[in-house]
């Protein structure tokens, strides 16, 4: 754990905070990847149709991209915000730029390695934060947002 998790709410006097949100990042991951996957087929015809031979890297891109925008501006994707759920920092902040990106590149990798992925869902299913393996990295946390006062 960082020096910073007492800004952040604390699990065992707040557990609202951290209610369900492993199911809330598993459902709002499907929302985004259902996004994702809708932007690349509407940017196949600009590409004269060619991007249906390198489709898994437009997609690598698009969501990385779409990742990144999303957490940048509202410390949330658009399937976390239809859960109710958003990042903090390890001091309470919500994302910015640099660390959308830093978070994003995190995610990729978990994918990229799927011990990393592995890791990653057993400690969002087992740490009382429910952070996975990039949040235990940059002291970041999911919260709902419904909680937040």
């Amino acid at each position: 754990m960082t020096d910073f998790n007492w800004a952040l709410p604390d699990p065992d006097t707040q557990p609202e905070f951290y209610a369900d949100v492993p199911l809330k990042r598993l459902i709002a991951w499907v929302v985004d990847t259902v996004l994702i996957a809708a932007i690349c087929v509407a940017i196949l015809p600009f590409t004269a149709f060619t991007g249906v031979f390198f489709f898994p890297f437009l997609l690598l891109c698009v969501g990385f991209a779409y990742r990144v925008i999303t957490l940048a501006n509202g410390s949330a994707t658009l399937g976390m915000r239809l859960t109710a759920i958003e990042f903090r920092t390890a001091t309470g902040a919500r994302f910015d730029l640099p660390m959308a990106a830093l978070h994003t590149l995190g995610l990729t990798m978990s994918f990229a390695v799927p011990v990393f992925q592995v890791i990653s869902i057993v400690l969002m299913m087992t740490t009382a934060r429910a952070q996975g393996l990039s949040d235990h990295v940059l002291g970041t946390v999911a919260l709902n947002r419904s909680a937040r006062r």
